[in-house]
């Protein structure tokens, strides 16, 4: 089983930054895409960025592409988010996900087995 926590969240202001953190146990996530999904209240959860198992492809959400970038480190079993520019539509809780895949990373959250508690990021205006 893997397990994963997030954190880093909290309250900011637009054009502030942020930056998440989301740790794994349980196993070694190398072989693992990991992505971070957000749900606004009221809302789906809607996907935000995603990393490789080696960290050499990304993939983001249009609403996030330039101002936010995701990046992992294995030897921690460890994944980022660096939130810049907030906006107040960013406000969210974000979950971090993971899932064993070799080729590009997902984008669909049924696509993602292991998923965190979620972080609450509040942005105001």
């Amino acid at each position: 089983q893997v397990q994963l926590v997030e954190s880093g969240g909290g309250l900011v202001q637009a054009g502030g930054s942020l930056r998440l953190s989301c740790a794994a146990s349980g196993r070694t996530l190398s072989k693992y895409a990991m992505a971070w999904f957000r749900q606004a209240p009221g809302k789906e959860r809607e996907f935000v960025g995603a990393i490789s198992w080696s960290g050499t492809r990304t993939s983001y959400a249009d609403s996030v592409k330039g101002r936010f970038t995701i990046s992992r480190d294995n030897a921690k079993n460890a994944m980022y988010l660096q939130m810049n520019n907030l906006k107040s539509e960013d406000t969210a809780v974000y979950y971090c996900a993971a899932e064993y895949s070799l080729s590009s990373p997902p984008t669909e959250r049924h696509e993602y087995e292991y998923w965190g508690q979620g972080t609450q990021v509040t942005v105001s205006s």
